[in-house]
């Protein structure tokens, strides 16, 4: 199938790379849904984000997922992460620019994890009101431990997509990335 309409005369979903007709998958079926509403909807943008959303839904939600057998969900995998990576304790508020969460969303993940003993939190010795996070033994261990077979299990998923592709896929993912950054104004700062 081409550029052209289909069989059955409906309009051509957009992007069917690698010969792929994607027309049977999840947001394909909502796309069609919406223009049998809306004909002249354009959902490009609904098809690229649903893909990414669903995507990302899928590789976060797998039983057998490394996180998942370690009783992490990715959001606490990525604070657990953050402290590993920068080698340093940080604050609730260096966590959420690291992870791009809400500050609501760290607090609340951070009290689970020290009740799991994972990180600890120390007060700021000059101001009452700061604290600082960094990861307990077990807390480390359990990053050293589980992303191995994280990145595996990742690499995994990916293999279904030729080399070439995955490659391309990453370039765009980074293109986007960094123009909606810009565009929304949420580019990462203060990383190092």
């Amino acid at each position: 199938m081409g550029g052209g309409a289909s069989r059955t005369g409906e309009p051509p979903l957009h992007g069917q790379p690698y010969g792929v007709d994607v027309r049977s998958d999840t947001v394909a079926v909502v796309v069609r849904q919406w223009r049998a509403v809306h004909p002249r909807l354009d959902t490009g943008p609904m098809e690229v984000v649903g893909r990414i959303n669903r995507c990302a839904a899928l590789l976060q939600q797998a039983e057998d997922a490394p996180l998942r057998r370690a009783g992490l969900s990715r959001s606490e995998f990525d604070l657990l992460g953050a402290l590993r990576r920068t080698g340093h304790e940080l604050t609730p508020g260096e966590l959420a620019r690291e992870t791009f969460s809400s500050g609501a969303a760290v607090t609340k993940r951070l009290r689970q994890l020290t009740e799991r003993g994972l990180v600890e939190r120390r007060g700021d010795s000059r101001d009452r009101r700061v604290a600082h996070v960094s990861l307990t033994d077990a807390g480390r261990d359990l990053v050293d431990d589980v992303l191995p077979g994280q990145l595996a299990y990742e690499a995994a998923a990916l293999s279904i997509l030729e080399p070439e592709g995955q490659g391309e896929l990453a370039g765009l993912l980074a293109e986007l990335l960094s123009r909606l950054e810009g565009w929304t104004g949420a580019a990462r700062t203060g990383a190092q």
